[in-house]
């Protein structure tokens, strides 16, 4: 049955309607996968298998009787921990949040459920998701299936990794900084960033209520394939495909930038794509408006307030210091928080703006948000997700929360789609030398999500597509 688990969320919802699988012979796969896949991964921090089994067996009863509940009827997901799931905790890597069960889903998770998705586990991320790499003190690190030793990216890095794997069909991730992004890269998997307030974050946790930074979130499916990305959106949104002529788009691949690092297989893979699109599409080279503020403006609009928001909700009774519990850390290694979280949050107190420079990047990204309208009207943009594949785990993140201001050459190729709350769709296309996934982003304007999908089923029809690591399999 391992076949099963190469197969999207779209092929298995069409062979459980068909009635050539049931639904619980599906969800009985991906546990059995799971319970072994994990140990070496650790991509779950809880589970409902047995749950999972009974509203497996209660969707093939509704099938016999010629009830289906919609388009993801009896099929088996997970879920970022960042999102309430009713009955489990979202513990967001923090200790005290362990037995704090939910009693109401996240809204995308509750329009999940009314397509007939089974959720089966919750995938684990960096405490408070405020970091690129998975780790934390509650439930551990997650591993790169593809090499242990190796990043899985974040804060998604739970499901990319969950995702890599085959560990269920498709899943649901959330990107405020890349979080989406740098997992589906690093995993080799494909996923998708809504834009700007295209999804509803209710039940998203922590809750993002400053305005320049909730437009930067996007949420969105991860998974195997393109037109399971674009199921998860049109269900997430409530909005069905507005049809595009791919034709009419000219799309952008920026050469490599002198300034900015980028792997001499990234870089190969790009020219080769360019070559590619370049004998059916238009394409051009030029960087697009703003791109090279974009890190600046990602790592201010992260800092607004000095991320007092995330502090106080660090411990139960809000009263954690992240100075003395880096400190603490570092010293003996005994706190609650890993040194990811409490340096990350003295970083946002140090590039905290002021309120002069508040209103300056808010003055400009009104003005930038009606140049960019224009610009993408029939643009996508095609950029590299990071200079290179999975690093051994803490390299990403030395790279982006350096005093040195590293992230400014590290983070705007991730940065621009968050910035400018654009939709952004993340794809494998190439393994480097040692067999990491090299992944790529299309990005363009919200309204323009078919060309994104469109573009992105050519790719993996003519070009590369997802392919799972096996190395788990028995």
């Amino acid at each position: 049955m391992s076949i099963v688990l190469d197969w999207d969320a779209s092929e298995i919802a069409i062979k459980i309607k068909r009635g050539v699988i049931s639904s619980q012979e599906v969800t009985n796969t991906y546990i059995e996968h799971l319970q072994k896949a994990n140990e070496s991964v650790n991509c779950m921090t809880a589970n409902r298998f047995e749950e999972a089994r009974r509203e497996a067996a209660a969707a093939d009863a509704k099938l016999k009787s010629g009830e289906v509940t919609g388009a993801l009827h009896g099929v088996p997901i997970s879920i970022k921990d960042c999102f309430h799931v009713e009955g489990m905790a979202t513990t967001a890597g923090l200790s005290y949040r362990a037995n704090l069960q939910e009693t109401s889903d996240a809204e995308a998770v509750r329009r999940l459920k009314q397509e007939g998705a089974i959720i089966i586990a919750k995938t684990n991320t960096p405490a408070l998701c405020f970091c690129q790499e998975t780790d934390n003190k509650l439930h551990g690190r997650t591993n790169n299936p593809w090499k242990l030793d190796r990043t899985a990216g974040g804060s998604s890095g739970g499901e990319g990794a969950l995702m890599a794997i085959g560990g269920a069909a498709v899943g649901l991730g959330a990107d405020i900084g890349g979080s989406i992004r740098f997992p589906s890269h690093f995993n080799g998997v494909v996923g998708f960033k809504s834009g700007n307030k295209q999804v509803s974050a209710v039940g998203n946790y922590p809750n993002v209520t400053i305005p320049e930074q909730e437009r930067m979130l996007g949420i969105g499916g991860m998974g195997k394939s393109v037109r399971d990305a674009r199921l998860i959106n049109e269900i997430v949104t409530g909005k069905k495909r507005v049809f595009a002529n791919l034709d009419d788009y000219e799309i952008v691949i920026p050469g490599k930038q002198a300034s900015l690092p980028l792997s001499t297989e990234t870089d190969g893979i790009l020219g080769n794509l360019a070559a590619r699109l370049r004998e059916e599409f238009k394409v051009s080279e030029a960087l697009p408006p703003y791109f090279n503020e974009a890190s600046l403006l990602w790592q201010e609009i992260m800092s607004i307030d000095g991320a007092k928001h995330v502090k106080e909700i660090m411990s139960a009774d809000g009263r954690a210091k992240p100075i003395v519990e880096y400190v603490k850390e570092k010293l003996i290694g005994k706190s609650d928080f890993h040194s990811y979280l409490t340096w990350a949050l003295i970083g946002a107190n140090m590039f905290k703006p002021s309120k002069a420079r508040l209103q300056e990047i808010k003055a400009y990204l009104t003005q930038g948000d009606i140049e960019l309208e224009s610009y993408f009207a029939k643009r996508v943009l095609l950029l590299p997700v990071y200079h290179t594949t999975a690093q051994k785990h803490g390299t990403v993140y030395r790279e982006i929360f350096s005093i040195r201001k590293t992230y400014l050459k590290y983070m705007p190729y991730i940065a621009y789609a968050n910035v400018w709350g654009l939709p952004a769709l993340t794809l494998p296309m190439g393994t480097d030398a040692e067999g990491m996934p090299i992944g790529v982003q299309l990005v363009s304007s919200i309204g323009n999500e078919d060309a994104l999908f469109q573009l992105g089923e050519w790719l993996e029809e003519n070009v590369y597509r997802y392919r799972r690591c096996t190395a788990y399999d028995g």
